[in-house]
Formats: structure tokens, sequence, C-alpha cells
């Protein structure tokens, strides 16, 4: 007796396959992007469309050669594993989002403490006695704290997010609340109020608001600002989640990577590659990250909008495992 199709296998048609190859396709492109975009400006190669004016050289060429070798190889996982299911692909984007995301908030978090704690004593005239003049010195330097500190801290986030589950917002939440309280109570009660006591909750909430928002999406939490949704079908409702996905959500995030990271000096490029910090004086270095955080926005929500369209697919091809985040109309 054959068996019925699970979430993770259903018998494939060209469309699903077609539909997990453009999806596959969207997030190599995308890291074929990230990657010329670090080659580019941070490391100085000459750029994917060096060719095109004549002054490529080889690592030119291999820029270039990143774009159709992620189609490539999307194409080739595609068609290596052609029963799976695209409800299961879907799931398995999200999953990969999950940890992009709690990397990134085990990297505000860490970050934030220690850049804070720095700050800290560098008002208070502590950083001499504690590091030496030198380092002292080179610890009120953007460039040296953010390539010496900030840098390592991050890659611990990323580890830490190796061995945890948690994406963390209730405790950043948690953590915005106690810092804003800490200012309440040092500037009423004990007249002390510094630049780097606002600078945390900045940084902490602007994290919160981007870095959720992927997350957000994927609980079907977004307020939906329409009266006839609710009222579709699930048939419908994948329709409209596809057709809004296609036309809106990912031409959003592609345009905000295209004009944030298109040159070195666009809104993000420019901020990250110097370290930029505020004029507050002896704030926290990490104006910078924040810039970068719409950066990640972009990724995560383009990451998750490609598993969206997934589901979506899978709804109105009436795959098995949907799940429904609010009534609906069979």
């Amino acid at each position: 007796m054959a068996e019925s199709p699970t979430a993770d296998t259903v018998p494939s048609t060209p469309f699903s396959l077609f539909v997990r190859f453009f999806g596959w396709s969207v997030l190599a492109i995308m890291v074929a992007f990230l990657i010329n975009n670090f080659l580019s400006f941070g490391a100085g190669f000459p750029g994917a469309n060096s060719p095109f004016t004549g002054e490529a050289g080889f690592a030119g060429f291999l820029q270039l050669l990143l774009y159709p070798l992620g189609v490539v190889a999307a194409l080739a996982f595609v068609l290596r594993s052609r029963e799976t299911a695209l409800r299961s692909d879907g799931r398995r984007i999200a999953g990969i989002n999950t940890f992009f995301i709690r990397a990134a908030f085990w990297c505000v978090l860490i970050v934030g403490v220690v850049d804070v704690a720095i700050s800290f004593m560098r008002v208070e005239g502590m950083l001499e006695g504690i590091f030496g003049e030198d380092l002292a010195s080179d610890l009120g330097r953007s460039q040296f704290r953010g390539m010496f500190v900030h840098v390592p801290l991050m890659v611990l986030g990323i580890v830490l997010a190796c061995f945890t589950r948690t994406l963390g917002f209730p405790w950043l939440a948690l953590l915005i609340v106690i810092a804003e309280l800490g200012i309440v109570f040092l500037r009423f009660i004990f007249s002390y109020e510094q630049a780097f006591m606002a600078d945390l909750v900045r940084f902490w909430y602007g994290a919160l608001f981007l870095f959720a928002s992927a997350y957000t999406l994927q609980e079907e939490g977004h307020v939906r600002v329409d009266v006839f949704y609710a009222t579709f079908t699930n048939k419908t409702k994948a329709v409209v989640n596809a057709v809004g996905t296609l036309l809106m959500g990912l031409v959003f995030c592609w345009t905000i990577l295209i004009v944030g990271m298109g040159q070195k000096a666009s809104i993000i490029n420019s901020p990250v590659l110097n370290f930029e910090v505020t004029q507050a004086g002896f704030g926290m270095y990490v104006k910078y990250m924040m810039a970068g955080f719409l950066g990640v926005f972009a990724i995560s929500m383009m990451i998750q909008f490609v598993s969206y369209l997934l589901e979506a697919i899978a709804d109105y091809r009436g795959e098995p495992g949907h799940v429904d985040h609010e009534p609906s109309v069979t």
C-alpha cells in the first residue's frame, strides 16, 4: 500500500520544484550580494560590476561568478531533494532565520552590556587605572573598540546562539525596561545622567523592534489593515500571501539592501565601515551597529518572506501541515 503524503514529503510537480528553486535562488543571490559587498567595500576587491567597466581582473570575474554559482547551487539542491515538500522547505528556511535572529540578539545583548561598562569607566576616569594609559586611549577610539572589542563579542554571541534555543525577545524587552528605570532613578534620585545611559536604551530598543519583525511575520502577528482577509478561505489567503510576498515583501527587502549597501557611501555601508559614533562625547560607540540593524532587518525579513512564500504555495496546493494562526473560513 502506498504511503500517504506527509508535511515533509509529498509528490513533487514541476511547479513546486520551480517555487522551491525560486526561493532558494533568492537566498543564494542575497548571500552572493552580501559577500560581494564585504569584498568590494571592506576588502578592496574591484566589485562584481567591474567586468562591465573594463577594470576587472580575476577577482572581479570571481565576484561576478558568485551570482550564477549561487543559482546553480540552488538548482542542484532542489533537484537532489525532489520529494521535499514546500512546507518542509519553508520551515527549514524559517529555522535558519530563527538562528540568525537569535545570534543577532545575543550580539546586541553582550555588546550593549560591555560597551556601556566601558563608557561608564571612561566617563568616571577609571579606564587608565584598570587597563593602563595606552589601552585606555585606544578604547576611546571607535575603530579600536569596534574591531577589537565589539567584533570578538559578536563572534561570542554567534557561538552562544548555537547552544541556546530561545530568541530572547522577552528578556531583551525586560532589559530595556530595567535600563529605562535606571535612567529615571539615577537622574531624579541621584542627579546622575550620562549620554551612554540613553544610548543603551536606544540600542536595545532598535534591536528589539527590527529583529523581532521577521519572527512576528512567522507567527502572523503583524496587524493587517483590512477587513476582508479574515473572511477568506485558506486557498484565497494563500494567493494573497504569495502575491503580496512577491510584489511587496521581497521588493521591499531588496530595496533596503540595494539602497543601503549598493555603494561605499550608502546609508548602511558608510557608518559600518567607519565605525561611526554619535557626537555626544562619552556615549556608547554603537551607532554604526544601529545602522547595521537595518541590514539585519532586511536580511531576516527576506529569509522569512521566502519561507512565507513556500508556506503560502503549500497552502494553495493543499499540502498537509497547515497551521491556523487565526480563525478562518474553510
